[in-house]
């Protein structure tokens, strides 16, 4: 019998303290979801996933859905309904985690471990509200409306600069290091973790309050608009931030719109631009990269030698450079020389050359004995001599060709002790045979 477990209960939204800027750019993702998630990034500790599990509570859905960190595309995007097609022979669409979390929040933590190819999925859904799949025989498009929340610790990894500036806002934790806010924080979640249906209760009037005015801001996004004064300070920031591209002006204009409409104003103000700034220009700023670059170029002197505090700003400004690491030396033993080339014949050689003599002196001997029948002591050495003549006139023919003088085979010859009336072969003669 399978037991049943009962839903983990969730933190208040409204209980988070000394998170401001997180709750405001999550609470402007949930009113437009199309301003393109949040990035969060922080060190561990620093309510991150406590956030985004407490904003899903406030949405209509209230469906929270986490992306692990080794799923597959197919798992994300949906695929082929492996089952329907061998079951009914038929071409169904298994939906994905995009599917699933449409009207709620998509959580990705760790975003920076995530494959490339999965964060261009995820942030193209989120950005345009359609997941749209094209694979396995499969053509479907689904509405894929949701809160995408990536946390990242920045001392994993960083992500490309190119996925960074597809979020549309991000928003940097740091660690508390006020008395009084570290307590507050302390007790409030020892006060959740010994009784949370109590803790939930003093802050239910105002976890309504958020869900309402969720509601009602994404109502009135429509009804709010730009004037020029709006749009003139919003181009300023950008182009005094060196952005990249628009997509820092049509965030901006998008996340100050959602937070006069959370704030149930009137009209989009300076005001608005300027509280939703930040946010959208943390992780856009090239600020520092284009002060830099006049200072290098005029002093070109200092160009060769650049100073500590120039290397160090030039590295972090660099996406992807690693300083280098003093990495241990091992000593190689001396590569041992190849021996010489022996010119000499092969030993294999030397037999099958001393085979080939002693069967030719064999045929010989058999010749003579034949002439002399009974003379054995005589066929004996008639072989032996054969063989040395034979020996002899190989080694002429070699120390020939490569130039050596004559005396030198006169020399072997006389070793051999067949030097006695032997001069050099001529070509087409045989010599008789020889009785020793």
């Amino acid at each position: 019998m399978s037991e049943t477990h009962a839903p983990r209960a969730v933190f208040p939204f409204s209980a988070l303290i000394g998170q401001a800027p997180l709750q405001q750019a999550l609470l402007l993702a949930a009113v437009d979801p199309g301003i393109g998630g949040v990035l969060v990034s922080g060190p561990r500790g620093t309510a991150k996933s406590t956030a985004a599990r407490a904003l899903a509570e406030l949405l209509p859905e209230g469906r929270f859905v986490t992306l692990p960190l080794g799923a597959s595309e197919d798992r994300l995007i949906g695929t082929l309904d492996i089952e329907s097609a061998l079951r009914d022979a038929s071409v169904r669409f298994a939906p994905g985690l995009l599917a699933k979390a449409h009207g709620g929040v998509l959580y990705v933590d760790e975003v920076n471990l995530l494959p490339d190819g999965l964060v261009d999925v995820l942030l193209d859904a989120a950005a345009s509200g359609v997941n749209t799949v094209e694979r396995d025989g499969v053509s479907h498009s689904h509405d894929a409306r949701f809160v995408l929340i990536g946390t990242m610790n920045p001392e994993e990894g960083e992500l490309r600069p190119q996925l960074t500036d597809r979020f549309g806002l991000m928003v940097e934790l740091e660690n508390c290091f006020e008395p009084q806010t570290r307590q507050a924080i302390v007790k409030a979640r020892l006060a959740f973790d010994l009784d949370a249906a109590a803790f939930r209760t003093l802050h239910a009037v105002q976890q309504a309050t958020y869900v309402e005015r969720i509601r009602e801001a994404r109502v009135a996004l429509t009804r709010l608009s730009f004037d020029d004064t709006v749009h003139a300070h919003v181009s300023a920031l950008c182009i005094a931030a060196g952005v990249d591209g628009l997509r820092a002006d049509l965030v901006m204009l998008r996340a100050a719109r959602a937070l006069a409409a959370f704030e149930r104003a009137d009209a989009v103000t300076l005001g608005h631009v300027d509280r939703v700034a930040e946010s959208v220009l943390l992780h856009r700023r090239r600020l520092h990269e284009d002060a830099e670059r006049p200072q290098e170029a005029s002093r070109p002197g200092d160009a060769q030698q650049p100073s500590a505090d120039q290397a160090g700003s030039s590295m972090d400004s660099d996406y992807g450079y690693l300083p280098p690491e003093p990495a241990g030396i091992t000593r190689v033993k001396q590569v041992i020389p190849l021996p010489a080339k022996n010119t000499e014949p092969s030993k294999g050689r030397s037999r099958a050359c001393n085979a080939q003599r002693f069967s030719m002196a064999a045929r010989r001997g058999s010749r003579f004995r034949s002439r002399h029948p009974g003379n054995a002591h005589c066929v004996a050495a008639h072989a032996c001599c054969q063989a040395k003549r034979a020996f002899a006139r190989r080694t002429f023919a070699l120390h020939s060709r490569r130039g050596a003088r004559r005396s030198a085979a006169l020399f072997l010859a006389r070793l051999l002790g067949v030097d006695d009336g032997w001069r050099a072969p001529r070509a087409g003669q045989r010599d008789s045979a020889r009785a020793v």
